[in-house]
């Protein structure tokens, strides 16, 4: 896969997350992203609170991207939980994840990313 093509996160500050993909910067509060692609996550659609935390159905659309390696955020204060059943789901596909802060979460996504893993992540940039 081109570089050029590869989602890459260029920012992460207290309610803001940048994207860059294809030379288009994607501006979001929170946001799922993947090899070639990123967009909003709404909370709202799938009733996520930060207890029990991220689901399997916040994760779903970027499993359908094909991703190999997801990395699951805390926030950047670690009041974001993930329910016991996302890893579950991610271990049932044979999908490495990983959990961290948000801050050290957009280092590893774009570490894996550089490395030209397919790497999926779910971000949120506040508490």
């Amino acid at each position: 896969m081109n570089k050029h093509q590869t989602s890459h996160i260029t920012h992460i500050s207290w309610g803001r997350v940048e994207v860059v993909i294809n030379d288009q910067v994607l501006k979001f509060k929170d946001c799922k992203v993947w090899p070639e692609g990123a967009k909003a996550w709404d909370w709202s659609i799938t009733c996520t609170h930060h207890r029990p935390g991220t689901q399997p159905a916040d994760i779903e659309e970027i499993l359908e991207h094909g991703v190999e390696v997801m990395i699951l955020t805390r926030g950047m204060e670690l009041m974001l939980h993930t329910c016991p059943e996302t890893g579950h789901l991610l271990r049932s596909k044979g999908i490495e994840y990983h959990i961290e802060e948000t801050n050290q979460a957009v280092a590893l996504f774009n570490q894996l990313t550089q490395q030209g893993k397919r790497t999926g992540g779910i971000f949120h940039s506040t508490c």
